[in-house]
């Protein structure tokens, strides 16, 4: 499949099937991850794939969605402020950079035939004190990861004219 193909297969899963993932397949999604662009290489981040009933239990206290408690496996993106690259004008590259990681994930998973999703909007001071993350750590995004069990809705997009100048 081509990357315009698979761009277009990746979609907001909401609905996953009680399948586990295969750990050759988070093998190969976390290495895409591993190989994702940061600002000045620093790589400013750390991801922790949770799998086990009490460790999604934990999430599911920070984001009490039926549809998020569904999925098998959830990863948690976090930055590492104190290794984000930070410009001369003092802007922060850690979110840029978590961003660019996340869509790697993401679109690792669509080609390996998953579902993901980004959240968000949970509390993250709750995730940040149940997995104990490290001062200068900050949980930014979940990603429930796993096997559809919905089908893709339809994308709308703004036409091409509208988002070149």
């Amino acid at each position: 499949m081509d990357f315009l193909e698979l761009t277009k297969r990746r979609y907001s899963c909401r609905s996953y099937m009680p399948k586990s993932v295969e750990q050759e397949k988070l093998d190969y999604i976390m290495e895409c991850v591993r190989m994702s662009p940061s600002a000045v290489n620093r790589q400013p981040w750390r991801f922790r794939i949770v799998s086990s009933d009490d460790d999604r239990r934990k999430l599911n206290s920070c984001y009490d969605r039926e549809w998020f408690a569904s999925a098998p496996v959830v990863v948690i993106a976090s930055v590492l402020h104190d290794e984000e690259w930070v410009r001369a004008d003092g802007k922060h590259h850690g979110n840029i950079d978590i961003a660019i990681a996340v869509e790697h994930l993401c679109l690792a998973a669509a080609e390996q035939g998953l579902g993901s999703c980004w959240v968000c909007n949970f509390d993250a001071r709750k995730c940040e004190e149940a997995f104990s993350l490290a001062d200068g750590e900050e949980a930014s995004v979940l990603i429930p990861l796993g096997y559809a069990a919905d089908e893709p809705k339809a994308k709308k997009r703004k036409d091409m004219a509208d988002i070149l100048w």
